[in-house]
């Protein structure tokens, strides 16, 4: 059969760097740090005090009182990156099929917010059950979709992908594949997570993945850098607007890029460590290229996984590398969590965003905080250190790995 073309034609952003999706590129690009002491609970006690939070956010300004109280942040970030695409995208909800519409969203966690909140008050009451009846769908991921669905009325494909930091990018690979073979023309995707919480932070901190450096959080997440201590954490959502290529043309929309290819694989190595020879790595981006019908020397950009975790980065670096060969050289390779943190399962949206602006602007946005440079990088590989840089950007991948050896890699296109 004749597979379709998928486009992208809306875009939607709440992140650190900022609450709508201009202002999120506008301060990728100038180079800005996200990262700040924790405000949104005490940190006092906890080994790292410090996060990549979404800032000035108020649900009143979104939603009814009422209705917040019914979501967990995470699925009131999806819901307003959500809204943000649509309008975005110029889509005339009242024209189109919306049998042929669907939401493939993806969230690592959900609604640990939720979770915690309600075991804490039934801990320290006397053991009666006494549950919020909001408790279980405010806590579920799949909920984020299923909400999102609502209010457009949209009955197409409808489901939310886990697999911890890959779970946007598996979303949006999902996504692609019902228009790829007719079953939509329309589909939201994203990712959304909203894990700056005691447990959040506690449970990363236990596993030692958390940077510590207290005394500066805005330079903390230092992808590549010799002295990288682990990943800053953060919060937020993306959202894109696929869509069937000749759909997007019929009716005039603006075109951001085409979503070529997308590949998968498994490490099938440990829990949370990457394969140490990048095998993971190397096989999905392989994999993406192969979907796409692309040569690696096609590529120009490289939106990296880049967690600045000591064994991730070069993981990663080395797979680049192996499948890149000497054209590795001539790409520009940045991590844009130098500046967001690490946004867990909704990390592959917004990284995703950053990929398809590059090719819309023709320019890569930077690794901030390099300070350092470690002999175990390739020095002729360009990682467009600390200031954003001008370039042809004509495709772009953007990887997403995640613990339990989960990998996941896009191809984006400027569109012919």
């Amino acid at each position: 059969m004749q597979l379709k073309r998928v486009v992208v034609t809306g875009l939607g952003a709440l992140t650190p760097l900022g609450n709508n999706l201009n202002t999120y590129w506008d301060n990728l690009i100038k180079g800005v740090s996200g990262a700040g002491p924790i405000t949104k609970f005490d940190p006092e006690l906890f080994k790292t005090k410090f996060a990549c939070e979404v800032k000035g956010y108020d649900p009143n300004d979104f939603f009814d009182r009422k209705e917040a109280r019914k979501m967990d942040l995470f699925t009131q970030y999806a819901m307003i990156t959500a809204d943000e695409a649509i309008v975005d995208s110029g889509l005339d909800l009242d024209s189109i099929n919306k049998l042929k519409a669907g939401v493939i969203w993806g969230s690592g966690i959900g609604g640990l917010r939720t979770f915690q909140e309600e075991v804490a008050s039934f801990a320290q009451g006397d053991g009666t059950p006494r549950f919020n009846p909001f408790f279980i769908p405010k806590m579920i991921a799949d909920i984020s979709a299923g909400m999102i669905s609502i209010k457009y009325g949209f009955h197409g494909p409808n489901f939310v992908t886990v697999s911890a930091c890959a779970s946007a990018t598996n979303a949006m690979i999902d996504a692609m594949t019902y228009i790829k073979l007719g079953k939509a023309n329309v589909m939201i995707t994203g990712g959304s997570e909203a894990s700056v919480t005691e447990a959040g932070m506690g449970g990363f901190n236990a596993m030692k993945a958390l940077s510590e450096r207290n005394d500066s959080p805005e330079t903390a997440s230092r992808p590549f850098d010799k002295d990288r201590d682990g990943f800053v954490l953060g919060e937020g959502a993306g959202a894109l607007i696929l869509e069937e290529y000749e759909h997007a043309k019929a009716r005039g929309a603006k075109i951001y890029a085409e979503l070529v290819g997308g590949g998968m694989s498994a490490d099938a190595y440990h829990i949370t460590a990457p394969h140490p020879e990048g095998l993971g790595a190397e096989n999905v981006m392989i994999n993406a290229l192969e979907d796409a019908y692309m040569k690696p020397e096609e590529i120009d950009y490289i939106n990296v996984h880049g967690t600045s975790t000591p064994l991730g980065d070069v993981s990663e670096a080395v797979a680049i590398e192996k499948v890149f060969g000497e054209h590795a050289y001539k790409l520009n390779i940045s991590s844009t969590k130098s500046m967001t943190g690490h946004l867990l399962g909704a990390a592959g949206a917004i990284e995703a965003i950053a990929s398809v602006m590059a090719i819309k602007d023709q320019i890569v946005p930077p690794t901030i905080n390099h300070f350092t440079d470690d002999d175990r990088f390739d020095p002729k590989l360009n990682f467009t250190f600390n200031k954003a840089q001008k370039r042809t950007v004509n495709a772009a991948v953007s990887n997403t790995f995640g613990f339990g050896g989960h990998n996941t890699s896009v191809v984006f296109r400027k569109i012919d």
